[in-house]
């Protein structure tokens, strides 16, 4: 009984002093257009779709660049995905084809496609990971 609690005890101790492993994801956005709608980052698992696209947030577009950190990552493997809402409908506009109508980016190769998963892929070890990201319009603004 006595060496059962003093496992028990080792193993509590270990866990509190030993936090879950979590990572800061530092991301500058580049080529924004000032003061129009919001810039939103999120961190993609598996694909680039909206669903595995979850975990993000947004800033104003106040400067021709900005700096999102994301807190509290596991770490693993993700990708980037950002895009300046211009109408604040909060979701990124696209034409009958698909082409985006905003400004987007991802992480890894910039280009004007969108990238599969694995051009985009960026891996996430602690304590984090710095990148920056670049809007580019696939279409002129209307």
């Amino acid at each position: 009984m006595r060496r059962f609690f003093a496992t028990g005890l080792a193993l509590a101790l270990v866990m509190i002093l030993d936090p879950a492993r979590a990572a800061t994801v530092e991301v500058v956005v580049e080529g924004i257009e000032p003061g129009a709608g919001a810039v939103y980052v999120a961190l993609c698992q598996g694909g680039l779709s909206e669903t595995e696209c979850r975990n993000g947030q947004d800033v104003p577009a106040d400067g021709r660049s900005q700096r999102v950190i994301l807190t509290g990552i596991e770490p693993g493997a993700y990708a980037v995905a950002a895009y300046q809402d211009l109408n604040g409908n909060r979701r990124l506009d696209r034409t009958g084809l698909g082409l985006p109508l905003e400004p987007y980016g991802f992480s890894g190769e910039a280009a004007r496609a969108r990238p599969d998963f694995a051009r985009a892929r960026v891996v996430v070890r602690e304590p984090g990971l710095a990148l920056r990201v670049r809007l580019v319009r696939a279409l002129p603004p209307r």
